[in-house]
């Protein structure tokens, strides 16, 4: 049987510099097991699945997996599943508007054209559980990560279905400097049960970017998520949780994926106690897929 099959790279308007997502545009005729078996075959670090939404406030459903596991929400798969659907015309957003239905729930997203033609789109993070680390685990993974935490802001796990442990490190150059034990940080993510961990730094005030951010996740089979949107959803609300503050802009404007040779773009913005992760996408392969 073939499917169509779209390659988004998200995060970038420029081709393979953001994050791939292999998306399947119709999943119906696939089990859980064919599911895991091609995200496992893809090798990126998602790859979505998209269905009819069983609840009526949605426009479609989506599974999500990495090469080892299924995921409740991702970012990035979240915005480039929406982008294909988009340019394919299977969907439409309504007053700008779209509802996702997932494993975390219904998350809805906002669809703008941007000034160079464009689409932005963003979506609302899944309200997040913070759960700070003691002092003895933050010791731990700063010696895994081989970096300087700060510890003025300790250290925590920020569950938006996505599970990510999040820690303030001195700067965006020691971000980029940061060399993790990988080996050691899968068996420390596998025995917490979360997805990995993601540091950030800020730049100074004359940068581009306000922050850099990386993303570590060996133990769903991805060392390094080259740009991350559930990952930067929660740094957003790390910070929003310790009333860090990098702007007075309504928006920070995020880094990631330089370490990697891309060049990973993304808004986050709080309003109205809500948190929403931003971006444009690309599409780099339009096809079928024969299974």
């Amino acid at each position: 049987m073939a499917v169509p099959f779209k390659q988004v790279d998200v995060f970038t308007t420029t081709p393979f510099k953001g994050n791939p997502v292999a998306v399947v545009m119709d999943a119906r005729g696939l089990s859980t097991e064919q599911m895991q078996a091609i995200a496992r075959w893809t090798n990126l670090s998602e790859t979505t699945f998209v269905l009819p939404a069983t609840n009526p406030a949605a426009d479609y459903q989506v599974r999500i997996f990495t090469p080892g596991s299924e995921l409740p929400f991702a970012g990035h798969p979240t915005i480039g599943t929406a982008y294909a659907l988009i340019e394919a015309g299977v969907i439409a957003p309504k007053n700008g508007c779209l509802t996702q239905e997932c494993g975390a729930g219904l998350v809805a997203l906002t669809v703008e054209p941007t000034a160079d033609g464009n689409l932005s789109i963003s979506f609302e993070l899944p309200e997040p559980a913070i759960t700070p680390l003691i002092e003895a685990q933050t010791q731990a993974l700063e010696s895994i990560l081989g970096c300087a935490i700060d510890k003025d802001f300790t250290p925590a796990l920020v569950d938006v279905g996505a599970r990510w442990i999040v820690a303030q490190v001195k700067d965006a150059q020691s971000v980029l400097s940061t060399m993790p034990d990988y080996e050691a940080l899968r068996e420390h993510d596998r025995n917490l049960g979360i997805t990995g961990v993601c540091i950030y730094g800020r730049y100074t005030p004359d940068s581009d970017a306000h922050i850099e951010v990386r993303s570590f996740a060996p133990a769903c089979g991805v060392n390094e998520d080259p740009v991350c949107g559930s990952g930067n959803g929660s740094v957003a609300a790390f910070m929003h949780h310790h009333s860090i503050c990098v702007t007075e802009e309504p928006l920070i404007r995020s880094s990631q994926g330089k370490i990697l040779g891309r060049k990973g773009e993304l808004t986050l913005k709080l309003a109205g106690g809500k948190i929403y992760v931003g971006g444009c996408a690309v599409t780099c392969i339009s096809g079928t897929l024969n299974y």
